[in-house]
């Protein structure tokens, strides 16, 4: 196994007395993509800030490639590129004068800024944009601008905090594209979302809810962690039977899926008999039910509702 490019050790930020990251341990290994998943305001921004020297840890630490990330914040902004939540670009610049501003902030060697600019704009398909006002640009074009920003002095980690967030479907699967690409040129991705489905896309995938690691693992190995299927039920109206529903012994948690009730039970099976056969809702019509694999929303669920009864150990 590699060395961890990315490590935290008890990671905490507080404000006050609103703790944001609450001890918070993970390492990351090279050229992982690794997703960091949590609804908004769980602490994802506050990480990055943290990992990129940003902001000064409580309590813990941050390391990349083996520097303290606040103790060496100097040192280390050579290693990543970051991409904030909020375009940090300059709207009155166009494209390629933002790219050449950046390419010197970054002090990319001259003789270098030319190809690298060239490359970049081909790469995220801004090359007939180049002298289109970075502040015309659609939301996806920005976001894409400012990635190829952040890639000017070749980093080896790149930090995207919820890159996707607003974007239509074609531009998010553009950003994805890239990142894919980056990865296989051995690039390491950082990227904070809140949207399960990007978490299929990544090689590792933290959840983070209140400041707190819930579990870290592959997608397949969380999905995996969920030991039952899960219980789909046909019932009309569907609103009232979510209610009803929920607080039915033997069900932990109920979701709409789909126009079906999803019912999250450690006894499924025996669930889907009972009811077949003796139907308690006399309000409410069943018409039928199967049985479907966990998706990355489901398990996000299952860990941050605490459903212990249908999880199992993931692997160490």
């Amino acid at each position: 196994m590699p060395e961890p490019i990315i490590v935290l050790r008890h990671l905490q930020k507080s404000f006050g007395s609103f703790t944001a990251v609450d001890r918070l341990s993970l390492q990351i290994s090279p050229h992982e993509i690794f997703g960091f998943l949590g609804a908004n305001g769980a602490g994802k921004t506050t990480t990055i800030q943290m990992l990129t020297g940003l902001s000064k840890p409580s309590a813990g630490s941050a390391s990349i490639a083996g520097l303290d990330s606040w103790l060496h914040r100097s040192q280390i902004r050579s290693l990543f590129g970051y991409v904030p939540q909020k375009f940090s670009l300059y709207h009155d610049l166009t494209v390629l004068e933002n790219l050449r501003f950046f390419a010197s902030a970054y002090r990319v060697p001259p003789s270098q800024i030319p190809s690298r600019i060239q490359l970049l704009l081909e790469t995220v398909d801004l090359a007939p944009h180049r002298l289109s006002l970075a502040g015309s640009l659609s939301g996806g074009l920005k976001q894409l601008l400012a990635i190829a920003a952040a890639l000017l002095h070749q980093p080896p980690i790149l930090f995207l905090d919820e890159p996707t967030s607003g974007l239509d479907p074609v531009h998010r699967q553009q950003i994805w594209d890239l990142l894919y690409e980056l990865a296989h040129n051995g690039t390491t991705i950082f990227v904070s979302t809140h949207y399960m489905d990007e978490a299929e896309r990544c090689s590792s995938v933290g959840f983070l809810s209140h400041g707190q690691l819930l579990a870290r693992a592959s997608p397949r190995s969380l999905k995996a962690s969920l030991s039952v299927p899960l219980l789909d039920l046909q019932v009309d109206p569907i609103m009232p039977a979510l209610l009803a529903l929920r607080s039915t012994p033997g069900v932990l948690g109920v979701s709409l899926r789909s126009g079906l009730a999803r019912i999250y039970s450690p006894n499924p099976h025996q669930l889907a008999a009972q009811w077949q056969s003796a139907w308690p809702f006399p309000h409410l019509t069943y018409l039928g039910h199967s049985f479907s694999p966990p998706d990355m929303e489901d398990v996000f669920k299952a860990y941050s509702q605490n459903y212990h009864a249908i999880l199992s150990p993931l692997p160490s």
